[in-house]
């Protein structure tokens, strides 16, 4: 993300823009390691852009962080992202922060949450204007699991500070 300035926005996305100015900058929207091109560990490439479009340029680090640190209980750790131990949520959010090169982790946390917030919202809206997958994402449950995944990370933001 960081290496790549200037992306380009989806100009056909169901989603509005936000006006420019300011800390906006181009997302991708996704950015996830399932949307991530690599080469041995190297990333080379970025997948699925039809969520890109102008957002605070924290958007993009604070969605992945909410998978790499990750903001999610120890056995969801365990049993569905295959950790070994339960991770150390704190040092990888500061490992990520000074990877992408940002001088402090102040203010991450909440960014995070303010995502799982974001993301509940928009999938909610595009399901509400018939637009799928998301129809069908709600029918499955997923505003059940994102909110109590964001209720976890308020109610554990112990574990990032």
């Amino acid at each position: 993300m960081r290496h790549l300035p200037g992306l380009a926005v989806v100009l056909d996305s169901p989603l509005k823009p936000h006006p420019p100015g300011g800390s906006m900058g181009d997302c991708h929207g996704d950015f996830g390691p399932w949307n991530i091109v690599w080469r041995g560990e190297r990333p080379v490439g970025i997948l699925d852009w039809d969520n890109a479009r102008p957002r605070p340029r924290l958007h993009d680090i604070a969605y992945a962080l909410e998978y790499v640190a990750p903001f999610r209980d120890d056995a969801e750790c365990l049993r569905w992202l295959r950790w070994l131990t339960p991770p150390n949520r704190r040092h990888r959010l500061e490992l990520f922060a000074a990877a992408y090169g940002l001088t402090s982790t102040t203010g991450l946390i909440d960014a995070v949450i303010g995502v799982q917030r974001d993301v509940i919202e928009q999938v909610r809206r595009l399901a509400d204007a018939g637009h799928r997958p998301q129809v069908r994402w709600i029918a499955d449950g997923f505003l059940d699991e994102a909110g109590q995944r964001r209720a976890w990370s308020r109610a554990n933001r112990h574990l990032f500070e």
